[in-house]
């Protein structure tokens, strides 16, 4: 089989993808291990994704977001990070822009879901599930593919969409910065007494950091970040034990707090490549950067790309230029990395200072959290990177 583009992983960014080149006269593959039945009904994983109003003008023009039940959508109208025991807190208000909200809380499931269900039902998407990708060799003219069932397929332009320790890119020779922060995430979902009012709390503690994101009705989303070496005892701690130790630690801001379904955990580690192209070959999502969760840009920034490079291969059509060309992949990887290398680093750094031991970061802290609350400029760019819409 013969394809324009084949896109690797199955994923909400490479379906996302997929479908922002639909408008487009192009026959693209997707290829996943998942089969359709798991790519339809994703199973939980107690993962919130945190959308920016750009992230959702971006679904809501592939006919995403109209595919998600609103009921299962929180508004996040505030957010408060807080440092330790701390009660001063750098707090974000959507009051102070002009949107009525800072931002959206989505389960990832309900994502993936509507993702494949649009993309499924978009004429010139074929859908090659329940395969992998054995092996694959490019040359200027072509990508030959071998799939895990021994089936060979072709085309002009391949793209890696299959997470932050991509095995493409790997096999392609892109070297990529890979941050191990020695820490799990730990999320789940919780009941709560009080009404949480939509607020979202970034809990830095000494040690370990705690987030609560708002979900629809008295349930808030637990993110606990700890050192992998302590993961074991939290994941195998008893509900009520578990239960008085989140709504202590959280001050009983929202009074009685209860578990409601399971505890997951995930290894804790951030990935940027060093470029996002080679020949007829390029990166997306979390391929091309893998994000800490502590600043929720992870899938906005892989969406945002996806949009980047669709655009960008439009461009090149238009002009009836060779799309897989250097050229213009180039073009893809110089936009994209503008947009990702401040975030990147800047997010790990945060991350460092805000779990350093030192005597030094925690007068930092206190500091920043301050100057972040006083000084105008910065509070309204971080702001409005959560409310732009261009």
């Amino acid at each position: 089989m013969k394809f324009d583009v084949v896109i690797v992983g199955a994923g909400p960014v490479g379906l996302s993808f997929a479908k922002a080149l639909s408008d487009i006269p192009l026959n693209i593959a997707i290829i996943d291990r998942q089969n359709s039945a798991s790519l339809a009904n994703p199973p939980e994983d107690g993962r919130e994704i945190a959308l920016t109003h750009l992230s959702k003008k971006i679904l809501t023009s592939f006919g995403i977001w109209q595919e998600i039940d609103e009921n299962k959508i929180s508004h996040i109208k505030e957010a408060k990070v807080i440092n330790g025991a701390s009660p001063y807190s750098l707090h974000f208000n959507h009051q102070d822009t002009s949107e009525d909200t800072l931002g959206h809380l989505i389960p990832n499931r309900l994502i993936r879901a509507a993702a494949y269900k649009v993309a499924k039902e978009t004429k010139g998407i074929k859908f090659i599930t329940n395969v992998g990708v054995d092996s694959f060799n490019i040359d200027l003219n072509r990508a030959e593919i071998k799939l895990s069932n021994q089936e060979v397929i072709h085309s002009g332009l391949m793209i890696a969409a299959d997470g932050r320790l991509s095995n493409a890119r790997r096999t392609m020779g892109i070297p990529s910065e890979v941050k191990d922060f020695g820490k799990t995430v730990i999320v789940c979902k919780m009941e709560h007494e009080k009404p949480h009012k939509n607020i979202a709390y970034e809990c830095f503690h000494y040690g370990r950091t705690l987030a609560v994101l708002p979900m629809v009705g008295n349930y808030s989303s637990i993110v606990i970040t700890i050192s992998s070496d302590m993961a074991d005892s939290i994941m195998s701690m008893e509900d009520k034990t578990f239960n008085q130790d989140i709504q202590s630690r959280f001050n009983s801001r929202l009074g009685k707090m209860t578990l409601s379904g399971d505890k997951y955990s995930y290894p804790l580690f951030a990935s940027h490549a060093s470029h996002f192209h080679a020949n007829r070959f390029a990166l997306i999502g979390d391929a091309s950067v893998g994000m800490h969760p502590v600043t929720a840009h992870g899938f906005n920034l892989g969406l945002k790309g996806s949009e980047t490079l669709a655009a960008v291969i439009e461009e090149a059509l238009s002009k009836k230029d060779d799309f897989t060309s250097d050229a213009i992949l180039s073009k893809y990887n110089q936009k994209h990395q503008r947009s990702t290398r401040p975030l990147y680093y800047g997010t790990n750094l945060l991350v460092d200072l805000y779990n350093s031991e030192n005597l030094s970061a925690k007068v930092l802290r206190r500091f920043a959290l301050r100057f972040g609350n006083n000084f105008w400029p910065v509070k309204r760019l971080i702001m409005g990177q959560l409310t732009e819409v261009q």
